[in-house]
């Protein structure tokens, strides 16, 4: 795995590489900030102030939210084909190197990490020169439409999957219903996996999803890996890749409030570090939005969405074909407000306790169906539909019409998490 000591070697689809899950630790807050980097960091501060062409600054609050084509440009759709790439190659390194040695592999993350839709894309035939098993294409395995079996129907069912080829799993919380007859899947899988009879596999499982098995089988010991977390630099990196795609110049991003900089980030050797300090005055946004996530880059991406600005005016100059030298000149490609002034999702007041249940029967399962929700949460259908379409109008879960899946939001997992913590459900460790 990645021991994060050559960050500048790692793949910008997997900034930090796989981790074991045991080492995951939360990104620090800028306001826990040791004392020695609070001084440094006040220092510099003092020492960027603003260059003569950027004073006064004119505030930017009232700037619009991007475009339809500058979301496209600035804050494109992940590339879960190269994450896919990423994650082979990390656990074929790993390999190589002795440090994983189990045959079954499980993937640990948090609710919008990307994992479930990076390993979904195994099965492509332009992951098979990255994956571990050399000249075999990896076979993705989807769940039945009934969950509910009992141990003999779930192993006939097992056997008919032919684990002796190389198999990925994108979403254990799939193979799964939190009821009596809706465990025996996953509990034939993990037998299997643990008597050596699973052949060689990648199981993908959300962080709660696991909170509940892997204490439900702790004897299981399958030392699963977790994409490292994503602090304020791999953040900042992590941006302006997916922004600077197709040979385009680094974006650069300023506060609305002040125009201190967020995007492109510090330079890191020391000559440009001078250089820079002397002309640009830096926020702690991403430091900041790091800690709000705790993270994680699904919600990370999405209050970054939800922060961005740019002028009515900007939208034409994005497709030009001298963007890059037009940009050379421009103050900013677009503008950021600050963590305190946005509009992030609340949780409505209610009289009802069902509203913790249903939520955390959705993190549970990573989206369910009514009927299923109904089901394991004990909410009768009629109380049930009240909650959802209130939880709804709060952006605190959303409907799937592909599948029919009702799923809580990237926007609103921070809000829905804590409320959860608060009103004593177990949480996960991310």
């Amino acid at each position: 795995m990645n021991n994060n000591t050559n960050e500048t070697q790692a793949d910008p689809c997997l900034p930090g590489g796989l981790l074991p899950l045991e080492q995951w630790t939360l990104p620090q807050t800028s306001v826990h900030r040791s004392l020695k980097d609070a001084i440094r960091h006040a220092l510099q501060q003092l020492r960027a102030g603003m260059s003569q062409t950027e004073e006064p600054f004119e505030s930017m609050d009232q700037l619009p939210e991007l475009s339809g084509t500058q979301k496209s440009w600035l804050v494109p759709e992940p590339d879960y084909s190269s994450q896919a790439t990423a994650i082979a190659c990390e656990l074929k390194r790993a390999r190589a190197e002795g440090s994983l040695s189990r045959e079954v592999v499980c993937l640990v993350a948090a609710p919008f990490s990307g994992v479930e839709q990076a390993l979904a894309h195994f099965s492509q035939p332009d992951q098979l020169d990255s994956s571990e098993a050399s000249g075999e294409t990896w076979r993705v395995i989807s769940p039945p439409d009934t969950l509910l079996f009992d141990y003999q129907a779930a192993s006939e069912w097992w056997d008919k999957q032919n684990l002796s080829l190389p198999w990925v799993i994108p979403e254990l919380s799939d193979f799964w219903l939190r009821r009596l007859s809706g465990l025996a899947l996953i509990k034939e899988l993990f037998r299997r996996i643990a008597n050596g009879s699973a052949g060689v596999g990648i199981v993908g499982c959300s962080s709660w999803c696991w909170r509940y098995w892997g204490h439900y089988l702790e004897n299981a010991q399958m030392s699963p890996l977790s994409p490292a977390p994503m602090e304020s630099e791999r953040l900042g990196g992590w941006f302006t890749h997916r922004a600077s795609g197709n040979g385009r110049s680094p974006v650069i991003a300023r506060m609305t409030d002040d125009g201190s900089y967020v995007l492109p980030l510090a330079e890191t050797s020391e000559a440009e570090k001078e250089n820079s300090s002397k002309k640009r005055k830096y926020s702690t946004f991403l430091r900041d939005l790091a800690a709000t996530s705790r993270g994680n880059p699904g919600v990370a991406l999405a209050i970054w969405q939800r922060s961005l600005r740019a002028r009515p005016d900007d939208d034409a100059s994005v497709d030009d074909a001298d963007e890059k030298t037009k940009r050379q000149h421009r103050t900013a490609d677009c503008w950021v407000v600050p963590l305190a002034q946005l509009s992030l999702p609340t949780m409505p007041q209610s009289q009802e306790s069902v509203t913790g249940f249903v939520l955390h029967a959705l993190l549970l399962h990573n989206g369910l169906d009514e009927a299923s929700l109904e089901a394991v949460s004990g909410v009768s259908g009629y109380q049930l539909s009240l909650v959802l379409s209130r939880l709804k109008r709060a952006e605190l879960v959303i409907y799937d019409q592909s599948d029919e899946h009702w799923r809580v939001t990237a926007i609103g997992y921070p809000t829905v998490r804590r409320h959860l913590q608060s009103w004593g459900f177990p949480v996960d460790q991310f």
